[in-house]
Order: structure tokens, then sequence, then C-alpha cells
């Protein structure tokens, strides 16, 4: 066992350790309260069946180990004036986290009805997982929080993405075991090698050990010491163990470990930030072994409760008709003797009181745990600077985000201490790779002589790159929430690995959007590329654009979607991007060398308006269209158009209107999403009554679900990915999936009055020349000259 080295192994005195130990039972005392009762708070008088809620939600096990943790940071904090804030990684962790949050204050001010009085106990209890009131994790109601924990596994790089560029913030994090099961948690430990002792804080991890899941055991409390503690000295941590039941014994082994733990963290930084030299710390942490619902009850009806996973959830149950089960928990909460807690007006004794930090050094108050009052807006550069010219649309081709790569490098340089950019191993592939001119990789571990041959690395880095979406979300998540900026960019096909962390983060932002008293902090930025497309030697495993499909799941007020054809669109919405706050940005841009559509004041113009007709694309200036050609993405803008030039030399007379749309939501009607089009708007572009065929970037029925109100949908014919691909050339796999230029105009063909039997020999033609493609494709390995080189002719 790591045992610090302490003069003093039992540093509170009589009077502390009782005061400590009486703060601990009023914070028991409301987890069990906020789980069971809706009135009486304090007990004044006999339980009775009308005190206690009809439903019994919330999870008691976990809660007094994190109440334990907050209140021993909290004498730390007044001891050391540390700027500190806590997250708690335990599902339904809430209980254990609100009673100390409430105790001190900070839930009254913001929530004035739940006053530190007896009938705002009463409202706090009643509230607590009850309708119109809060859930039982650490949501976005709970000040201080910025951390839920609905989902298992964050926790720790949430922790993290905190602690960056933040020297003098110190991230307490408890762990529980049964999340320390997860594959994200599991790597997350690996971010310690990511935090500079000089410019970023640090973090607290404490890993509480209390045996079960929600009816298993942990794996990590069933191997040994020795194992458990190797582990973690693998990873590179020093761990410290704090293991037991006894109170008294636990607060003072507490308090010694803690506070060595905080004069560690302290000598790494002064030791860095004295040499100027930043190197990889062995930082501490605390495994904390306690009992699964310590200090509930031991037994019910015959079954071990306390230690054991039936203390999971609601150790008692039926109370309104078990009289024996409700004389339990009547013991049970009484054994907290809240009279000697609480004075006749229900507030906490005075001498309790004042245990707690004050005013923004209580966690619950901290500033850093409501980013947006921290953040200040980015100094961005002009990005029309960074733009491509565009003499002639559809002529000219050039890799989409190498120059947004130049864009963000001087994004970087302009601000050097709030702005990160995230990505998995991939930003050079991206072509992103422009950023290392101005910051490289963050890396602290160590080095090999060829490192300096374009490894790019340096303990100072911007650049966060490590093959994990999920740490990397979770850094990016609460870099944001603390009041910072970012962008983070990923593979198409293998973004799908944060689904559900998008998931959560999309809701937190939309309960935020609910709280006036959250100041709005930065959107979070995820650009998409190596796209479905241009996968021509990763093949079908990197083909899946159907993270959109999720990201239209969750609530229009904070979710944008936008898929810009080319580098100039791309520009100006990642500029649009950046400025934003409380949205989750969603931006799909290959990589690849693509055709260039829009000089910058028509790109502008384009990104501003989200969709649009292209006049130099479209024949029916002044006339009604005998079609519309709909496109959302670059090569299936690329296609659409090829198409549009296939019909005009075919069918001169023919009348085609061409729309791009940029922004996806502007598919929707307004009454769906703010930038949904009005249905006249809609109509106007789309006609109500002629044929559309839309060619789009992702999976086809997206956009029937969009439209599906409009009053044309029965018209429109929407061409995407339909899983069917392999290691196929760029056109090849677009006639796979239909979206081709044959395809399209064959697909007019068959749609408009007029052509159907006319156009009969045209088809042919059209499927014979696929055909041949296809059939080069094959015998080559690429696609014919004629179409790899395609422009616009007109």
């Amino acid at each position: 066992m790591n045992e610090p080295n302490l003069s003093n192994p039992a540093p509170l005195d009589a009077e502390t350790l009782n005061n400590i130990h009486g703060y601990w039972r009023a914070c028991n005392y409301l987890a069990a309260g906020m789980i069971y009762l809706q009135d009486n708070p304090l007990l004044r008088e006999p339980l009775r069946p009308e005190h206690i809620k009809n439903r019994l939600l919330g999870h008691w096990g976990a809660s007094p180990a994190l109440s334990f943790t907050y209140i021993h940071m909290n004498r730390l904090i007044k001891q050391y004036d540390l700027n500190a804030i806590f997250l708690a990684g335990p599902g339904h962790g809430a209980p254990g986290v609100l009673g100390p949050i409430y105790l001190e204050g900070s839930y009254s001010e913001i929530y004035p009805n739940k006053s530190e009085d007896l009938d705002g106990m009463r409202l706090f209890f009643k509230e607590f997982s009850f309708p119109g009131g809060i859930g039982s994790h650490c949501t976005p109601e709970t000040p201080g929080s910025i951390h839920e924990g609905g989902e298992l596994g964050y926790s720790v790089s949430h922790a993290f993405g905190a602690a960056f560029d933040n020297p003098d913030l110190l991230v307490t994090v408890v762990v529980g075991d049964g999340e320390a099961e997860t594959g994200p948690l599991a790597t997350s430990w690996h971010s310690n090698k990511f935090l500079n002792p000089i410019r970023d804080g640090a973090v607290l991890p404490v890993l509480n050990l209390n045996g079960y899941k929600i009816n298993n055991p942990t794996l990590l409390s069933r191997i040994s010491h020795e194992e458990l503690e190797n582990l973690f000295k693998g990873y590179g941590w020093t761990p410290y163990f704090v293991e037991g039941s006894d109170p008294e014994t636990m607060h003072q082994r507490m308090a010694a470990v803690m506070e060595h733990c905080v004069s560690e963290i302290r000598a790494i930084q002064q030791q860095a930030r004295s040499s100027g030299t930043p190197t990889r710390a062995r930082w501490p942490m605390i495994v904390l072994r306690s009992p699964k619902g310590w200090t509930g009850p031991k037994e019910v009806d015959g079954h071990k409760v306390e230690g054991f996973w039936r203390a999971h959830q609601v150790p008692l149950a039926g109370m309104k008709e078990n009289r024996a089960h409700m004389k339990q928990l009547e013991e049970w909460l009484l054994s907290y003797k809240p009279e000697e807690l609480f004075d006749a007006d229900g507030r906490l004794i005075p001498e309790l009181k004042a245990l707690a930090p004050a005013g923004t050094r209580r966690m619950s108050a901290n500033p850093h745990a409501n980013g947006g009052l921290l953040r200040k807006a980015l100094r961005l550069p002009d990005f029309r600077e960074y733009g491509v010219r565009v003499e002639r649309p559809a002529v000219a081709e050039v890799e989409n985000t190498k120059p947004l790569g130049v864009f963000l490098r001087d994004v970087v340089k302009l601000n050097p201490s709030n702005f990160r950019v995230f990505g998995p191993d991939e930003n050079t592939s991206n072509k992103l790779d422009a950023i290392y001119q101005t910051s490289k990789k963050m890396w602290l571990a160590d080095y090999l002589p060829e490192d300096a041959d374009g490894g790019e690395l340096a303990p100072d880095g911007r650049v966060m790159e490590m093959l994990s979406e999920h740490t990397l979300e979770g850094w990016l998540e609460t870099y944001l929430l603390t009041g910072r900026h970012g962008f983070f960019s990923s593979y198409e096909a293998f973004v799908h690995v944060i689904d559900s962390m998008f998931n959560q983060h999309a809701k937190w932002l939309d309960i935020c959007n609910e709280l006036s008293w959250r100041a709005p902090v930065s959107s979070l930025n995820l650009l998409i590329t190596s796209t479905v497309w241009r996968q021509d030697h990763n093949g079908f495993t990197h083909q899946d654009p159907g993270f959109l499909d999720v990201v239209v799941n969750k609530s229009p007020e904070v979710t944008r979607i936008y898929l810009p054809p080319d580098v100039n669109t791309l520009l100006s919405v990642a500029d649009h991007c950046l400025q934003s706050t409380n949205y989750f940005n969603v931006i799909v841009a290959d990589k690849q060398k693509h055709l260039q559509f829009l000089d910058m004041d028509a790109a502008i113009e384009h990104s501003t308006k989200g969709i649009g007709i292209w006049d130099w694309a479209s024949n029916d200036q002044g006339a009604e269209p005998d079609v519309v050609m709909a496109s959302c993405g670059d090569i299936s803008t690329q296609e659409a158009l090829a198409a549009v030039c296939l019909l005009r030399e075919h069918f001169p007379q023919l009348k085609i209107r061409f729309v791009n749309v940029m922004d996806l939501y502007r598919l929707t009607p307004e009454s769906e999403h703010p930038h949904g089009l009005s249905d006249r708007d809609f109509d106007s572009l789309f006609t109500t009554d002629k044929p559309v065929i839309f060619n789009f970037h992702g999976y086809p029925w997206l956009i029937h679900r969009l439209a599906y109100r409009r009053t044309n949908h029965k018209n429109i014919h929407v061409r995407g990915y339909k899983e069917k691909g392999n290691i196929n050339t760029p056109l090849e796999l677009a006639i796979r999936n239909e979206v081709d230029r044959f395809s399209l105009a064959i697909d007019v063909i068959n749609r408009v009055p007029g052509l159907h039997v006319a156009g009969a020999h045209v088809k042919e033609k059209l499927r014979g020349m696929q055909i041949a493609c296809s059939h080069y494709a094959y015998e080559h390995g690429i696609d014919k000259p004629e179409v790899a080189n395609w422009k616009w002719p007109f």
C-alpha cells in the first residue's frame, strides 16, 4: 500500500472530526430524505405514510461516499484557498452531491423556493425524481455540475477537459467502480499523459470501490490489492488507499491522504513552473474502498443490504403497505440525529455551516462549472483571406479541407490559451496539418530521435490527438463547458463511436437553454470528413453517412447540420460555427480534391441562405421548370451537375432548375426547426407539382423524413447511399448506389412527362455509358479520364 509520508496520520482534532462527521451525517440525511420524503422533512413528528413519496426513485448506494469525498475536499479548499470543482461519476449519484450543495447555500441562491429552512427542505426533497422536478443524475439543473453521469464512462475525460488551460483549477472526480468497467473510462486513465503541469490545472481521481453494480460485483473490487495498485501504477498514477467502514478512522485517513495528494499536486506544479520544464508527472489518485450504502440499513427482511448490491437503489420499499419497513426507515433517518444538525427553523447549525467554503470557492458556485460566465469570444482571422479563386464554376479542383487547416492554424495562433483542436490521429490524414505550423501535437510521454523528423510532437502542443474518440469528445465537451473553444474532426464512418456522447451533450445543452442562470457556452464544432463517397482504398467499412440521422433525432434548438460543397462555403460555415454558442454543429466536408463551385462572395451569400437556386446551373429563368435537380454534399453536387449537362445536351428544350442545399435543416418546416423554410419559400424553390430529383450525401430516407410534410413531397425522389460498396472508384461507387450522373439523368427522363417515351433512345445510350464506365473501372482500377476530369462546360 502507498502510505503518505505524514508526520501526523490523524490530522483532525476532536472538534474538527466531530464537526466533519456531523456535516456528513447531515449530507446522508438529506440524501435519504430526498429519495423517500415529500413532507415532514426533519421528522419533527412521527413518520406517517402520507409523508412518503408514492414512487420511490433514486440511488442510495454511492451517495454516502460522494458526500464523504465532497466535504473532505471542502476542508482543503478552506485550508489552502483552492479553486476546485467536483465531478460525480457514479450513475444516479445526485443525492450524494445535492446534499452538500444544498447545505452550502448555493442551491437556495439559484432556486429561492428551495430555501434553507423547513419549507425549502420539504420542496427540495419533493422535487427529487419527481414530475416537474429534477432527475437522479447531476443534471444541468444542479449547481456546480458539468458532468451528468447519465451514461457511464466519461467522468475522467470530462475532468481533464476542465483542467486543460486552467492552471489554478483542481478537478476532483469520483469514479464509480461500475463505471470503471466501461471502455471509455478504462482508456481515459491515459489522460494523465496530456496534462501539462505548467499551463494546465490538475485532476484528482477518487475511485470509489463500493463493490457492486446493480446486482453484480464489480471487477476492480474483486482483484487483489497488489493487482489493483499495479494496474494504476501501470497507467502512470500514484495510488493511495483509504479503506474501511468505521467513520472516525475513515475521516482521519481520508483527511490525511487527500491533504497529501493536494500537497503532492502543488509540488509537481511548483517544480514544473519554477523550472519552466513540463514533464509527465505521476499524479496522485485515491482508491476509496467503502461499503455500498454506507451508514444505511444493515439488513432488510433478513437480507444483507449495507455493503451489498441491495443497497444500490432504494434499500427499503413498500413502506405504505409494510409498516415494519416504514418503522425501519424512520429509525434509519433518525440515526443521523437531525435534531443535532438543524435548528428549529430547519437551518444547518452555525458550527457546521462554517465548514463550507464561501462565495465562488464553493464547488457548487465555482464559475468554471458555469463556463459561459468565463467565456471570451475567439479572435478570428478573416476567413475570406483563406478562400480559393473561382473564376468559373465547377472547373478548378482543390482539397476542400486543406484551406480550412490554414484557417485553423491562425485561429490557434490568435487564441493561444483558450482554443484547442481535437482529432483521433487523423488531422494530417484529414488535410488539416497546417495547424502544426503554429502548434504541435500535445505529447508528454517518451520521445524518440526520429520524432524530430515529422513527429510534430511537443509538450505544449494545442492539438490533442489520441486514438480514442470517446476520450477526445469527453475532453472537448468540458473544455467548452468551462468557457473555452474547440474544433473536432473525425472520419465519417467512425464518428459513430461517439453517437451516445453526442446524445448526452445535446440533451445537456437542451436543458441548459431552459436555465436562465446557465450562461451560454461555445458550440461543439464537429467536422466529419473522409466521407462515404471517397473510400477508394478503405472500402465498405468506411462507408457510413448515418451520423446525420442520429443528429436529427435531437432537439432542433441545439443541433445544426451543414454540408458545404466546396472550400469557400466550408470556410464561411466554419467561421460561423466558431462564433456560435449552445449548439452542436456538424459540418460534412470531404478531404479529397473536389470541384469548386462558388467564389467567395457567392459562397457567403449561399452559406447565409443555406439553400438556393444556382442560376449558373439552371436554364429555367423566367419560366416554370420541367424538373428540379437538387443536391446536398460535394460528390452529390458534382454528379447532379454532370447529369444536368447530359440532359441539356440531349434535351435542349428541357427547363431544369438546380437547387443546392447546404443547411440540411432548411428542408424542415419552420415550425419544426429555427432554420426551417416556410412552406411558401419551399414551394417557390421546389414547386408544388414538378418532379424533384434530389441527390443526397447520406441515406436517402433522411430527406424524406425532413420534407414529408411539404406540398410536393410525393414528387421528391431521393438518391443516396444504400449500403452498396466495397473497394470502388468514385464513379463506380456512385453507380452502385444510383447517385451517379447517368442514373440521375435516366430518373429525370422517367419522371418528366413527354420524355418517358421520347427519351427511350437517350436512356439506352446513358445505360451503355454507365456500363462502360463500370467495366473500365474493373479493368483499369480508375475511372475513365473523361469522367474523372469532368468540368462544367457552360
